[in-house]
């Protein structure tokens, strides 16, 4: 089964029982499913969702021993609170997002995650629906790309990047994910300390086509009205734009009202023995927040 990131300690925080109804946003390889699963034995409850339907696929397959009390969903952790109405689910005793990349997801050619692997420019976690990058980017102005490199890449260079990618998009140069790292590098060279010069490129473009700080923003705002009083709900994320996203959230709901508890004043790193075991999660950072009491949303 594979191991996910910082699964013990997030365990210890949202501290699964018997009978307990749970929600794992970001289903991946069913890891964190998995731990929930086998903590709120004989018959807690796990539904998860996954934008990836393939992911859906091998994760429902690790997991099928545990018959209906595993209930995967096809969707984002963005509809979840429709998502789990539709089903009769109006309130859980925990919920977890895991925001990285699965290691399937990188390895994957065909996905274009990585400029490691030659494959098409597409990196959309839902195949199904929405732009692959080579589409997406058929609709940015020169301006817009600047705004998405430095907002979602936090990228130094983002004006002449955008230059240089919008002249090859033009030029019909652009359908791989080797054409792109290759224009950036070229850019940017072929170095910029321990990084690939395309990784800040490829994490905003990622970011863009999918949407992902919109669809965090919902969640953020939708999952906490799910919690039932003294369920917790935590966030594993791995970029400065996710973890500012979820640390401001947290404080303004503890800060506005009595309801709510932030579990983590400070975010929860992996330790030693896990970055020894995982080197991925070196960037990982884990924020928690409790609910108090019974929400406006909820019959308590």
């Amino acid at each position: 089964m594979h191991v996910p990131v910082l699964v013990h300690e997030m365990l210890e925080i949202i501290r699964p029982h018997s009978g307990g109804i749970y929600l794992d946003g970001t289903l991946g390889a069913g890891g964190h499913s998995g731990a929930i699963l086998q903590g709120s034995e004989p018959d807690g409850i796990v539904t998860a969702f996954d934008l990836d339907a393939a992911a859906l696929s091998r994760a429902s397959e690790r997991l099928r021993s545990y018959g209906d009390r595993f209930r995967p969903v096809h969707g984002g952790f963005h509809q979840a609170r429709d998502l789990l109405a539709s089903t009769g689910v109006t309130s859980i005793d925990g919920a977890v997002l895991d925001l990285g990349l699965s290691s399937d997801q990188l390895e994957d050619a065909d996905r274009g995650f990585s400029f490691r692997h030659g494959g098409p420019l597409d990196m959309r976690f839902d195949t199904s629906s929405g732009l692959r990058v080579t589409e997406y980017l058929d609709t940015l102005s020169v301006k817009r790309l600047e705004e998405i490199l430095a907002t979602y890449g936090e990228e130094r260079y983002c004006k002449k990047l955008a230059v240089g990618i919008i002249r090859e998009r033009d030029r019909g140069r652009l359908e791989t994910t080797h054409d792109l790292a290759q224009v950036v590098s070229r850019i940017l060279g072929t170095r910029r300390g321990r990084i690939h010069p395309a990784t800040r490129t490829f994490q905003a473009l990622r970011i863009a086509v999918n949407k992902e700080m919109e669809n965090l923003a919902t969640a953020l705002e939708d999952i906490p009205l799910l919690l039932k009083p003294h369920a917790r709900f935590c966030v594993i994320s791995y970029h400065s734009l996710e973890d500012r996203q979820v640390k401001l959230s947290f404080r303004q709901r503890q800060k506005t009202s009595k309801i709510w508890r932030v579990v983590t004043p400070r975010p929860i790193r992996p330790s030693t023995e896990e970055l020894k075991a995982n080197p991925r999660a070196r960037s990982a950072k884990m924020r928690a927040l409790e609910a108090l009491e019974c929400t406006k949303s909820q019959t308590c």
